[in-house]
C-alpha cells in the first residue's frame, strides 16, 4: 500500500487505541477517514468530533464502499459481517501493525518497546520533541495529557517547526510505541528504540519466557545499521544485543551508562539528577508521580541527548509534561481522601505503582482496587499479583475483565485473592464495589487494572466528594 493513493480508508474497530491514533493520522493528511466499533465510548465521540463518521452496528448496508483500503484489528471476530464482505469483494485489508511499519518504514522512526512503561517513555519523548519545536508525529498507546490526544502532530502546536537533523534522508521524525502483542513490534523499522523492560508477560500468545525473549532479540535486529538503542540495565536479552551504539539505562544502579545519581520529592514530582556516560546532569524536574516515571524520563532522556537536543530543552519540556491518562492519574485530591488511578495490569507494574504510593503516602491508609485482565495472565501471575498487591493495606480484587478470551475453567479472580497477605482484603463483582467502599475507611484509594474498571472511576470520585 502506499499511502499517497490512499483517498479512503475504512478502520474496523476504530475505538481501539492504537486504532484511533492511525485514524487521526489519515484524517490530518485530508483523506476520508471512517469507522466501525461495538460501542460508542469518550474516544469514539471524540473522533466523531473531530469529523470522523463512526457507526456501531455491523451492517454491510451502513459500511462505505468506496474505500482504497480497510484496517483491522485482531478484536474483530472472525463472523463479522464488514470484515467479511471486505474480504470476499478483494479489498486492500490490512492489520494496524502493517499499517504502522508502512509509516514507520518511509519515516525516521523512534520506536519504544517493553513489557510496561513504554507508553510513558513515547509520550515523554514526543512531548521533547514537540515542546521544543521539531518536526514530528507520534502513535501513543494513552491519552497524552497536554495534548488530550493518543496522536501528536507537532505542526499543529508550531507553525513553524524545524526538521531534526537525524543524519538521515528520510523526512520527518515519528515516535511509535512498539507493541510486543501478537509480535505487532516486528513490522516495524526503527532507527533509534527503547526497551523498557522484558518480562513474563502476553504466555497466551508466546507460550514461555524464552519465546518472549527471542521476540524481544528479532525487534532489536530491526533497528538500522545506523541505528541507536536505549536498553534497560539487567535484563534477560542485554548480553545477546546486535552489535551496534546503544545505552543501558537505569534508575539507581550505577553500572549502567545513564541513570539517575539523586531524588528528591517535590510536590508530588520529583527533582532529579542524572548521571549521563560519566557526567553529572543536574535539576532535572518532572511533575508527575512514581518514582518509576524518574527511570521513565532518563529513557526519554537519553534518546534526545542522542538527537542532539540541548539539555535546556529537555528540562523545559519534561517540566511541562502533564502524564497520561490512567498513568498515576490524580483524580482527587481533598484533606479527606486522595484518589489515584493507574493502568497498571502487570505485578512488576503495580508493585512500582504501589510502592511510590506508600513513597508519597508513608502514614495513610492505602486502599487497592484492582481488576485482574484477561484470564491467561490471571492464571499465568497470580502468586505475582498477591504479592505486589499486598503492599497496600487494603485491597478489593474485582472479577477478570476477560476482554478477548472465554472463560476458563477454574480461573477466578480467588486465585489472586486467596494468596493476599495484606491486612484486609475482599474478593467482590464490580456492581457491588461502591457500597463496599461506603463501608470502609477511606484515605488513599487506589484503581488499578486495563479493562474496563475506567468505567467507575467517576462514582468513585462522587462517592468520595460526599
Amino acid at each position: 500500500m502506499d499511502i499517497k493513493n490512499i483517498k479512503s480508508i475504512y478502520f474496523l474497530g476504530i475505538g481501539g487505541i492504537g486504532m484511533s491514533a492511525l485514524a487521526r493520522y489519515f484524517n490530518a493528511r485530508e483523506i476520508r477517514v471512517s469507522g466501525y466499533d461495538k460501542t460508542p465510548t469518550a474516544l469514539t465521540e471524540q473522533l466523531q468530533n473531530e469529523g470522523i463518521e463512526v457507526i456501531f452496528e455491523d451492517d454491510i448496508n451502513l459500511i462505505p464502499k468506496d474505500v482504497d483500503a480497510v484496517v483491522f484489528t485482531p478484536a474483530i471476530p472472525k463472523d463479522h459481517k464488514g470484515l467479511n464482505f471486505y474480504k470476499d469483494n478483494n479489498y486492500i485489508l490490512l492489520k494496524r501493525s502493517e499499517v504502522l511499519g508502512i509509516i514507520s518504514k518511509a519515516h525516521y522512526t523512534i520506536a519504544v518497546a517493553g513489557s510496561h512503561g513504554k507508553t510513558t517513555v513515547s509520550s515523554m519523548i514526543a512531548h521533547i520533541l514537540a515542546h521544543a519545536g521539531y518536526e514530528m508525529k507520534a502513535f501513543l498507546g494513552g491519552i497524552a495529557t497536554n495534548y488530550n490526544s493518543n496522536y501528536i502532530d507537532s505542526t499543529e502546536y508550531h507553525p513553524n517547526t524545524k526538521p531534526l537533523n537525524t543524519g538521515s534522508e528520510k523526512d520527518h521524525v515519528v515516535v511509535i510505541e512498539a507493541d510486543e502483542f501478537d509480535r505487532s513490534f516486528h513490522r516495524l523499522h526503527p532507527d533509534m528504540a527503547v526497551i523498557t523492560a522484558v518480562d513474563t508477560d502476553h504466555l497466551d500468545i508466546y507460550g514461555t519466557k524464552e519465546a518472549i525473549d527471542e521476540a524481544f532479540i528479532e525487534f532489536t535486529n530491526k533497528i538500522s545499521d545506523e541505528g541507536f538503542l536505549v536498553m534497560k540495565q539487567d535484563q534477560s536479552i542485554n548480553d545477546r544485543l546486535p552489535v551496534l551504539d546503544k545505552a543501558f539505562y537505569s534508575l539507581h544502579d550505577e553500572n549502567a551508562d545513564v541513570y539517575c545519581s539523586k531524588y528528591w520529592v517535590v510536590d508530588g514530582g520529583y527533582l532529579f539528577n542524572v548521571s549521563y556516560f560519566g557526567k553529572e546532569l543536574k535539576a532535572f524536574r518532572i511533575n508527575v508521580g512514581g518514582y518509576h516515571n524518574i527511570e521513565n524520563a532518563i529513557a526519554a532522556i537519553s534518546i534526545a541527548k542522542e538527537l542532539k537536543i540541548s539539555d535546556a530543552e529537555i528540562k523545559s519540556a519534561l517540566a511541562s509534561f502533564k502524564g497520561i491518562k490512567r498513568r498515576f492519574e490524580f483524580l482527587l485530591k481533598s484533606e479527606q481522601y486522595t484518589f489515584i488511578d493507574d493502568y497498571a495490569h502487570h505485578p512488576e507494574e503495580i508493585r512500582v505503582f504501589l510502592e511510590s504510593v506508600r513513597e508519597i503516602y508513608p502514614d495513610k491508609k492505602i486502599t487497592a482496587i484492582f481488576q485482574p485482565h484477561l484470564f491467561t495472565r490471571t492464571q499465568d501471575l497470580a502468586e505475582g499479583f498477591a504479592q505486589s498487591l499486598s503492599i497496600a493495606d487494603d485491597v478489593i480484587v474485582l472479577d477478570i475483565y476477560p476482554a478477548r478470551e472465554l472463560p476458563i475453567e477454574g480461573v477466578t479472580s480467588a486465585l489472586i485473592s486467596d494468596k493476599l497477605t495484606s491486612p484486609s482484603s475482599s474478593n467482590i463483582l464490580k456492581e457491588d464495589l461502591l457500597k463496599t467502599l461506603a463501608t470502609r475507611e477511606l484515605e488513599v484509594v487506589c484503581t488499578i487494572g486495563a479493562g474496563d474498571i475506567d468505567k467507575l472511576l467517576t462514582p468513585i470520585k462522587e462517592l468520595l466528594s460526599k
